[in-house]
């Protein structure tokens, strides 16, 4: 069999654009569906015109024109949904919705994956206001697809080194402290961490495989599986210089919501579930999911120590 030929929406976006170039550089035939709704959003259009240089093929489409999304879906055999579903960007979980319904109604995507990339909502169910809206809006999405019959692959990406390891997982900033740095508790709690054009080439992997049909995907690979105190102490080492570490308690974390807007507050609970209940490693993966680096050993991930390389 041939590779598939992928569409991805969202495609402008933060990991929607890497999802683009490694579906390219694997040899799929790619499109990227360009909404009329940039309107005079000029980055996005360039970013759009830069796939179109690499071999994209760009086809309109709106989540305002049912036909639209249905012609788009006719052209490939999958599509991957990176639409926004953070509060300080844009929340769109829902639109899927939209795509859902005409995935269903072209009936002939053999792989759909929607925009999960970052907890499992499905082990999301106790999340703390407001931010299990997140999860509750995902599950919502699972749950269509699912009743339609689509064929799935959910990924759980976990912590995009981006925005937790450049930055010590300090919240509200991206780049790291220069004297002093937050603990979260004892700071030991076990988090998994991921490059992101690692997550894209995961993600591209995956869509032909059938050991991933109707499963979900985990991105967990060993060696970047850290606490918070063996990442500061990675950059310690990588600087040479030691940081003050001030020890939050989880109430303490927890009463400092109340000084927050929603995107604010929902970053507040997130980190809660990630640093101090240790919501993405505090399981093993079972039946019906996969580990992606088991899976393709022969994808050389980026190590966290190699990462930080870049801040210093």
């Amino acid at each position: 069999m041939g590779k598939s030929k992928v569409l991805v929406v969202g495609g402008t976006g933060y990991i929607g654009r890497r999802i683009v170039k490694a579906s390219l550089a694997e040899g799929h035939e790619t499109y990227v569906l360009q909404r009329p709704e940039i309107g005079l959003e000029i980055d996005k259009l360039q970013i759009l015109l830069s796939f179109k240089k690499q071999g994209a093929h760009l086809i309109e489409g709106s989540f305002n024109d049912h036909k639209s999304l249905i012609d788009a879906v006719k052209q490939v055999d999958v599509v991957i949904c990176t639409m926004s579903g953070v509060h300080f960007r844009s929340h769109n979980i829902l639109l899927q919705l939209k795509l859902v319904e005409a995935i269903k109604e072209a009936g002939n995507v053999k792989r759909f994956l929607p925009s999960e990339f970052g907890m499992d909502p499905a082990r999301m169910g106790h999340a703390l206001e407001p931010g299990r809206v997140t999860f509750d809006e995902k599950m919502v999405v699972r749950k269509a697809i699912e009743e339609a019959n689509i064929p799935f692959t959910y990924v759980i990406a976990n912590c995009f080194a981006g925005y937790f390891v450049g930055n010590l997982s300090q919240l509200g900033r991206l780049t790291p402290p220069k004297d002093k740095v937050y603990l979260y508790g004892d700071g030991n709690v076990k988090v998994a961490f991921t490059d992101e054009e690692d997550v894209a080439t995961y993600t591209i992997k995956a869509i032909d495989d059938p050991t991933t049909l109707n499963k979900t995907l985990y991105i967990r690979p060993p060696h970047n599986i850290l606490t918070q105190s063996e990442l500061i102490q990675k950059w310690e080492t990588l600087t040479g210089n030691k940081l003050d570490k001030i020890s939050i308690t989880a109430d303490d974390f927890l009463a400092s919501m109340k000084g927050f807007d929603l995107a604010g507050q929902v970053g507040v609970g997130h980190f809660y579930h990630i640093f101090y209940e240790g919501c993405l490693t505090n399981f093993e993966i079972g039946e019906g999911s996969e580990e992606a680096s088991k899976l393709y050993p022969q994808v050389e991930y980026t190590r966290m120590d190699d990462y930080m390389k870049i801040y210093v």
